[in-house]
């Protein structure tokens, strides 16, 4: 099952935090579900050059934080902090369409907050981004897969690695899947810290897809963070009630 299935969603609650973080109510669930796609599905295609790792959509009443994480920063924040102001008129504009189109009144009050990438070969994204990038250059999918094998694994945090290419490599008439793999990959433990992502590049003779696995040793409960420290705080009952 453990190879099936999303490792990131395989880990849910255990290990791997929600990226929407919010309680709704049920009759408005869809209508900020789909919400949530839309500004996902913007921001990638708007900030693609900027290699975004990840998008949390938090919500509290009427505030709404979208926090993006990105290797490069400095693409989404511009000179002066313009791109960032930009950016947050229009996901504020498509926010609002949208809720104007299925019908819900109440506005949010917005914020964008940006923050680096820590270690890029250690964040599958990123990796799976950049041979996207590279495949859509016409490179040799087996130069840019052992490449990008070779710098992540010389990153300290990663303990080891797997990239899949899939599609017509090299123009052949017949799709088939290439792997490269380096170290462990323990896909059934629920404990190991593994990094998934996907990608697609658009090549002249159809659409690759890439997907990428690192993996950077367990977790252990006192290393693990507080993914459910905000429920807990909602739970704990109250003396002063």
């Amino acid at each position: 099952m453990s190879r099936k299935i999303n490792p990131k969603l395989f880990r849910l609650g255990i290990t791997k935090q929600w990226d929407s973080r919010w309680f709704p109510k049920k009759k408005t669930l869809p209508k900020i579900l789909e919400e949530d796609f839309k500004i996902r599905e913007f921001l990638k295609k708007k900030l693609k050059p900027a290699g975004i790792e990840n998008i949390i959509i938090e919500r509290l009443g009427n505030e709404l934080s979208i926090n993006i994480t990105t290797a490069r920063p400095g693409v989404i924040i511009g000179r002066g902090g313009k791109g960032i102001d930009d950016l947050t008129k229009e996901v504020d504009s498509l926010i609002n369409k949208h809720r104007k189109t299925v019908g819900l009144a109440e506005k949010v009050v917005l914020s964008i907050n940006i923050s680096e990438v820590k270690s890029p070969t250690a964040s599958a994204q990123v990796v799976a981004n950049l041979i996207a990038e590279d495949l859509e250059k016409r490179t040799p999918f087996r130069k840019v897969m052992k490449r990008m094998i070779d710098q992540v694994s010389k990153n300290k945090e990663v303990e080891g690695v797997k990239i899949r290419v899939s599609g017509r490599l090299g123009g052949a008439d017949i799709a088939r899947s290439e792997h490269l793999e380096w170290g462990k990959m323990p896909l059934q433990t629920l404990r190991a810290d593994i990094d998934f992502a996907m990608a697609r590049a658009i090549d002249t003779y159809g659409s690759l897809g890439i997907k990428v696995w690192i993996y950077k040793g367990q977790v252990f409960e006192e290393d693990k963070s507080d993914i459910n420290k905000g429920l807990g705080e909602i739970l704990r009952p109250r003396s002063d009630i």
